[in-house]
């Protein structure tokens, strides 16, 4: 017959973690702060300039590829699921941004036009009057 298994002997049979699982959980975090940072800038870069349109693709690479290598490290390291959760909403984020950057890329100049016109726009009525001639520039340019 086998003792119970309490709290005292579960602490007991598990191992401290070792230096090199404790330098990769700060690897881990690390990279997983920095695609953090790097998929929030992507997402301001975009909407701070149209022609930083450039940099927003640039940084939305960068953020695609150190989401994978995090996400794969969390799994192979069995990460807390915050880690794997972020990095899989981060990646969500992404692609989305990968298809705004399309999209954006496709009709650059009619967004061009749109950002510039709504910076000098006072009242809501020149906003929606911006927002009609987008439309009226977007389906032109669908036909």
């Amino acid at each position: 017959m086998n003792p119970p298994n309490g709290p005292a002997d579960s602490q007991r049979s598990r191992q401290p973690p070792s230096e090199a699982a404790k330098a990769s959980l700060v690897k881990t975090h690390t990279l997983f702060r920095i695609f953090i940072l790097v998929v929030l800038g992507s997402f301001f870069v975009f909407r701070l300039d149209i022609s930083y349109l450039w940099l927003t693709a640039l940084l939305t690479a960068v953020g695609l590829v150190l989401g994978i290598m995090v996400l794969i490290r969390a799994l192979k390291c069995k990460e807390s699921r915050l880690v794997l959760f972020g990095t899989i909403a981060g990646l969500l984020v992404s692609a989305v941004m990968v298809l705004v950057i399309l999209a954006s890329a496709a009709f650059f100049n009619q967004f061009r036009d749109y950002q510039e016109c709504t910076r000098s726009a006072l009242t809501q009525q020149r906003a929606s009057e911006c927002r009609t001639q987008l439309e009226k520039s977007l389906s032109a340019q669908l036909r």
